[in-house]
């Protein structure tokens, strides 16, 4: 098995277009954006030990360019700006969840008051019907009226 020869000019090539599209906050292949020299090696998708044994001068010349930059990568920008509609969005949803637990525990207490004086009608209903009938005044079979 022979291996492939490998083209360091297509391999500098690699690492300076995933250095521009950091750089640029638009990369293709890192997660995160970031401009550290481990997502310039994720971006390039070339193995680590091939971009810091023959191409290190162009790992440090985007660190500096990173460092001189003075703006945030527009990917880190906008997952910051969502972060915080997304904190915004969980504030007000923990206050509605708190509102909606007290109106449930008014509607418990309601429903448990209810149900007590439910009980109690019942038993006093009982009660009346429990209550022996005498009979009607005897005499001439008229119904009092």
């Amino acid at each position: 098995m022979t291996r492939k020869n490998r083209d360091r000019e297509a391999e500098r090539q690699e690492i300076r277009a995933a250095a521009e599209r950091l750089l640029a906050g638009t990369p293709l292949r890192s997660p995160v954006g970031k401009l550290t020299g481990t997502e310039l090696i994720a971006e390039c998708g070339l193995r680590r030990d091939v971009v810091y044994g023959d191409h290190k001068e162009l790992v440090d010349e985007f660190r500096a360019r990173a460092k001189a930059q003075n703006f945030t990568p527009q990917v880190v920008q906008s997952m910051a700006d969502e972060n915080i509609v997304l904190r915004e969005a969980l504030t007000k949803i923990k206050a509605e969840l708190a509102a909606e637990r007290e109106r449930v525990h008014a509607l418990l207490r309601a429903a448990t008051e209810l149900s007590l004086e439910l009980e109690q009608t019942r038993e006093e209903l009982a009660a009346v019907q429990q209550v022996t009938r005498l009979p009607g005044p005897r005499g001439t079979g008229r119904m009092p009226g």
